[in-house]
């Protein structure tokens, strides 16, 4: 197989340490922390019947179905639930009360706490707060209870915060057809340059996410950690992937020059890595003379869209600090939404959206008024 590693070949860093949890409660007892992280993460309402006696075979079926509870959302959801309810449980512990069971007084309160805290502790945005009352429900629900979130305790104050401190949401900008050409022609031919420009344009012309790109495969069932796999055909590349709505396949076609083409891209990468099995995108070592082991890590798709966005001057009209805020990994995503000319439809399957309503979302074009209704209502 394609892959050899060398005990002494310095890799590739996988940077970044894990985001900070804003709180405005202190932190307590390590102990206590990793019982709130464990209950969450082990769903306490896989448990026996309080009739029934433990035995080994009975054991093993409770881990089993935990793992299966586990599953049933993304990963990066089950880490934000189990942060929330850490966060609550601490902010309860302050007060001088339980998280459980739930009372609506006192999420009602804790609400108004993220919206307006005392002291340094920024404020929560209200797309955030929404999040953690999800992740509230979610944890409520794992344990057996119900959070009514239309509890006029909750609901009203909620209304109060959306209508004072509510504003537009902060959308990232879209990559369009002149900035990818540009970001890919800041890449070298070494190794690493080969598996970027793959990155950047399998990521552009399938409008996926940043997650669904690193964790392709070569083959199906290649990893226990597979996302879904690739098919290399004459005509472009079938993607089937395990996404967050589910399942869905995704067509990539071949683009009109090899410099741009998103297929001529991966298969340049897997001939010259010699990938022939497990992940499709891997670290390489320092110098980029080596393919890895190891799968990439999603981040890896944001530092590289940054970095890229800076080399080719995409935006140079602005500041380089806002240049860097207004970039992620779903601007590859908002470029095919906003760059493709074609039925909607069309768009809205290769997203894996749900609705029309959440594609036109990530329409986005810097060139506004292209259609001028004024004019074409006559005046």
């Amino acid at each position: 197989m394609g892959r050899l590693t060398n005990n002494s070949t310095k890799i590739e860093g996988s940077g970044g340490s894990e985001p900070e949890i804003s709180s405005s409660a202190p932190h307590t007892a390590p102990n206590s922390d990793k019982r709130d992280e464990r209950t969450s993460r082990d769903g306490a309402s896989i448990a026996l019947p309080a009739h029934m006696v433990s035995s080994g075979a009975l054991d093993r079926l409770i881990d089993t179905a935990r793992d299966y509870a586990e599953a049933s959302t993304a990963g990066n959801t089950n880490k934000a639930y189990a942060a929330d309810w850490k966060h609550f449980t601490r902010w309860c512990r302050l007060k001088g009360t339980e998280p459980l069971p739930p009372s609506p007084e006192m999420i009602g309160l804790y609400v108004a706490d993220l919206a307006a805290p005392a002291g340094k502790t920024p404020a929560l945005s209200v797309s955030t707060i929404e999040r953690r009352l999800s992740g509230l429900a979610w944890n409520y629900r794992q344990r057996g209870f119900t959070l009514d979130r239309k509890n006029r305790h909750i609901a009203t104050v909620l209304a109060g915060i959306k209508r004072k401190h509510a504003r537009p949401p902060d959308q990232k900008e879209a990559i369009l057809p002149e900035d990818i050409q540009a970001m890919v022609a800041t890449l070298p031919f070494d190794l690493r340059g080969l598996r970027d420009r793959a990155i950047l344009l399998l990521g552009y012309a399938g409008g996926l996410r940043r997650s669904e790109v690193v964790n392709l495969d070569v083959h199906k069932d290649d990893t226990p950690d597979s996302g879904g796999w690739a098919e290399v055909f004459d005509g472009g590349a079938l993607l089937t992937l395990n996404a967050k709505t589910g399942w869905r396949e995704v067509e990539v076609g071949r683009g009109s020059s090899d410099q741009t083409c998103p297929v001529h891209a991966l298969e340049q990468w897997l001939h010259f890595a010699k990938i022939d099995f497990g992940p499709v995108f891997v670290r390489t070592s320092r110098d980029g003379k080596n393919a890895l082991e190891a799968r990439l890590s999603d981040k890896h798709v944001a530092r590289l869209i940054k970095a890229t966005v800076l080399k080719s001057g995409v935006r140079a009209d602005l500041p380089e600090a806002k240049r860097l805020e207004m970039f992620s990994g779903h601007s590859l995503r908002a470029g095919l939404a906003s760059s493709a000319e074609v039925d909607e439809r069309y768009v809205q399957k290769q997203l894996g959206h749900a609705s029309a309503e959440m594609t036109r979302r990530y329409q986005r074009r810097r060139d506004r008024f292209r259609v001028n209704l004024t004019k074409a209502a006559g005046l």
